[in-house]
């Protein structure tokens, strides 16, 4: 019955949400081609939260939103608001957001480019998106010098919970003034 336990406790860590019972049969029974009974896995769900209530670990199994899932103890919450605090930290500047943006919506581009529609400098902001994994270098272009082009990497993608570029938000189209008006026009 210890091998039950592993497998439901793999599949409610891997989780993003909470995972709920039938889920998780679903998951066993596809598994093993064989019916697990219910009362198996609940069985094992509360023997699982009897394991991590122990003062052994920092964490526990909680039944919420319909499902189980792993959270944080309460008493590991200082610890974890430091993290939180460091890591909001490392949000992007308007700047580097600018950058982004034209490098996600024009790539591939070079600096140039970048620079021409900012009309500022942005070697500091590019250099920190390269950091950050968010952009990466497609290439050179065949222009003059051959400059390095932009593009965005597979992090960016993750970072701002998108498949594919083609989920970027579209610019509107601006020749329509009905769409971009507020409010009634007076005679």
């Amino acid at each position: 019955m210890e091998f039950l336990h592993r497998h439901i406790e793999a599949l409610i860590f891997c989780a993003p949400s909470p995972l709920g019972t039938e889920e998780i049969g679903k998951c066993l029974t596809e598994m093993f081609e064989a019916e697990v009974p219910k009362e198996h896995i609940q069985k094992a769900i509360e023997e699982l939260k009897e394991k991590y209530d122990s003062d052994d670990f920092s964490f526990a199994l909680e039944n919420l939103g319909g499902g189980f899932q792993f959270l944080t103890k309460p008493a590991y919450q200082t610890s974890i608001s430091i993290l939180l605090k460091q890591q909001s930290q490392k949000r992007l500047s308007t700047a580097q957001l600018e950058t982004l943006s034209i490098i996600a919506y024009k790539q591939p581009v070079t600096k140039g480019d970048i620079e021409q529609i900012r009309g500022v400098n942005s070697d500091y902001s590019v250099q920190k998106l390269l950091d950050k994994e968010l952009v990466e270098v497609k290439g050179k272009s065949d222009g003059i010098g051959r400059p390095l082009l932009f593009g965005t990497s597979s992090k960016f993608m993750e970072y701002f919970g998108i498949n594919s570029i083609q989920d970027l938000p579209q610019p509107k189209d601006f020749s329509q003034p009905d769409d971009n008006q507020i409010g009634e026009e007076r005679e």
